[in-house]
Order: structure tokens, then sequence, then C-alpha cells
């Protein structure tokens, strides 16, 4: 039997495993034990390739060349990739069906492969070389420790100054102090900036000129470490001029590494939607519509409503205020063709809160903490036991 290897990277020898993980040093100083991705092969052709993609995304990997070797390490690692000659043995061998298995092969025409991942449980089944760069992506993401994904909400006006970014700035704030990890995300260039909302307009940090041609993988810890906060909140927001334009390519990297670095994701989305805008919407798993008690904000939002609905499956109307006619949320949800999700009463002290720089949300007795509470506890899912 052969016992695992530990692979830096191709061109060096492969060294024997220590009886233990190799430690990570945190930012704090804190030492913790890190796993790496596995990978199981016999093939040397395969392994040559594999360790170069390792070694192309900064990855270190274990080795298991036969199938017992890989089964003491099975559910002890963050990924396993088995390549498709050492598949079919594995699978006989029937370990304990896991998350985060990767099936690659060589032959996409060959039905057997298909077969063995179905038998050994396996998430993706992939082939060289064309599904190269998605493996390179996954292995960082191990690697990270980011492989997670985060909830998303998108929250939009139905009309202007329908109270978007305080709806989502108060969801955004209410999440945290639950314990949730949240990345705060601003894509309205016309709205100010959202680090002015949580007194963070003077905090060091990335903003969306500074990502706005990102392309590709980003890290997920970088961007969160790099984010400005404000009442510990990480925020990317729009700088202080229109001048900015992301494009769908950099919305879609910068969103995928937000979904990676934390639990909730929410968007404030501006009302008329361009290609960066229609790839954030395509993360959403519910977008929130903002509208006021009144019948011209009503019919305002029917417009926003119907390029909402076309992108996402999940839109939900938020009222907000006291109407002069008497209309009801229901009232407006109807004429939408919506579902009402909340009614957000007005908050007496809010524009006393934002003068001194405390954001919408702040006052957990408050009307609009309360309503964000049970939108929060509708749209994002428990933590999983022993979680924050």
């Amino acid at each position: 039997m052969e016992r695992i290897r530990i692979a830096k990277h191709p061109e060096a020898a492969v060294s024997r495993l220590s009886d233990g993980p190799v430690p990570r040093t945190e930012p704090n100083g804190a030492t913790l034990p890190q796993s790496r991705p596995l990978v199981v092969t016999g093939d040397e052709e395969m392994l040559d390739d594999l360790l170069r993609l390792a070694a192309a995304a900064g990855v270190e990997v274990e080795v298991a060349g036969d199938a017992s070797a890989a089964r003491a390490r099975w559910s002890r690692v963050p990924l396993v990739i088995v390549a498709d000659d050492l598949a079919g043995g594995l699978a006989r061998l029937a370990p304990t069906r896991r998350a985060g298995v990767v099936l690659v092969g060589r032959e996409r025409d060959d039905p057997g492969v298909w077969q063995r991942g179905v038998a050994l449980g396996a998430e993706h089944v992939l082939f060289f070389p064309e599904d190269e760069p998605w493996l390179a992506g996954r292995l960082a993401d191990a690697a990270e420790g980011d492989t997670s994904d985060a909830v998303v909400l998108g929250v939009v006006g139905g009309r202007g100054g329908a109270g978007a970014s305080v709806l989502a700035t108060a969801l955004s704030v209410t999440a945290g102090r639950r314990g949730r990890s949240v990345v705060l995300v601003d894509l309205d260039p016309l709205g100010g900036g959202l680090d002015l909302v949580l007194g963070a307009e003077n905090s060091p940090g990335l903003r969306w000129d500074d990502l706005a041609d990102s392309r590709g993988r980003l890290s997920a810890r970088a961007l969160r470490d790099e984010l400005p906060r404000g009442h510990g909140l990480a925020v990317l927001s729009c700088g202080r001029n229109d001048g900015t334009l992301v494009s769908p390519v950099a919305s879609q990297a910068v969103l995928a590494a937000a979904r990676r670095a934390c639990d909730l994701v929410v968007l404030d989305l501006p009302r008329r939607a361009d290609a960066a805008v229609d790839e954030a919407l395509a993360h959403c798993s519910s977008v929130l519509l903002v509208v006021p008690t009144e019948v011209r904000a009503t019919a305002a939002a029917t417009t926003v409503a119907t390029g909402l609905s076309a992108s996402v499956a999940d839109v939900r109307v938020v009222t907000r205020g006291v109407s002069p006619a008497g209309l009801g949320g229901n009232h407006i949800a109807t004429a939408l063709g919506l579902p009402l999700a909340a009614h957000m009463a007005d908050e007496s002290r809010l524009p006393e809160y934002l003068d001194r720089g405390e954001p919408p949300g702040c006052d957990p007795r408050g009307p609009l903490a309360t309503t964000c509470a049970s939108l929060l506890d509708e749209l994002l899912p428990a933590p999983h036991a022993g979680a924050a």
C-alpha cells in the first residue's frame, strides 16, 4: 500500500506526509491546523497535469496513489480530486458519502466515467484540458478555506428616494448584529456612496473604481480584508462621481469572491439595469422592491417590477410609510403582481442617526431593525449548529 504524499509543486520532489497537517498562521498570530486538497491517482501523466494545475493556483496538495490510501484521508480534507483510473476501485471500497468530491477524466464520450461519478458520489465530473480553469479556481477556494456560498439579497427602489439604500444597510447591520458575516455592495453609481451611510467615507480600502476592471478569479480573503469597514460591516461602495463604469465581467468576478467571503451579500441596486446589474441579479436568491405607499410610486414601480421578474425568480415587495389615500401594503403588492414581504414603518429618529454617523437599523428595538429581523428570518437560512 502506498502512503499519502504531499506535493508542493510539480518540479519538487514529493515528500512523505508527516503525522499531522501543516499548521496555518492566522493574521493575529494564532496557529490553526490546515488540511490540503487530496489528489487520488496512479496515472503519472494525470498526476503531472493535476500538480501543474495546483502549482498554478498556489496550492499544496496531498497525493494518494491507491484507493486504500485515499480512503484513510477521505473525510479529513477540504476537497478530493479523483482521477478516473482509480474511481472504480475507490467506489467499491464504499467510502462515506461527502461533499467536495470531483472526478477528472479525459474521455467525455466514455459513458462509464459518468457511472463511476455517480457511484463515487462526485459533485462534478470534469474533463481535461477544457475544465482546467474551473478546477484551478476550486483548488484555490479550498486552500483559502473559502468554499461557502453566501446568500445574495438584492434591494431596489420602485422610484427615486424610495429607501432602498436605507433598507439594504439596515439588513446588513441587523445580520451583523446576529453574528453573520456580511458584505454590503453598492451598485448604484448615482446614490452618493454607501460608505457615507456607514460613516466610512474616510476609511481606507477598495471602492468600485479600484475594481471596475477586475476579471477572472479574485481572492475572497483579500477582498474581505481590503474593503472599508463601518460599524463592523465590509462595504464596497461607489465613489462620489458617476464616471466609474462597472463591466459585467468585473461584476461577476467581484460578486463571486464576495459570495465566498461571507454568509450574506446585500446588493443596493439601481432602478435602471445595465449589463453589470444584470450579472448581479443572476447571483440573487431574492430581490426586495421598496415602494412608498403612494399611487405614483406604485405606478413608477410597475416597470421596475416587470424587469426584475424577468431576471429573478423571487421578487417581493416591501412597502414604506403611511399612505395619505389609505393604501395598504397588500393593495400595492397586488397592483404589482408580487408577494408582500413586509411593511416598513417610518423611523422618526433616522435623520438624527444619519447626521451623527449611525447607520439605519442601529437601534435594535426600532421599527426598521424589527422589520429587517423578520425579513432575515424568512430569507436567510438558520446557521448550522455550533455556528454563530
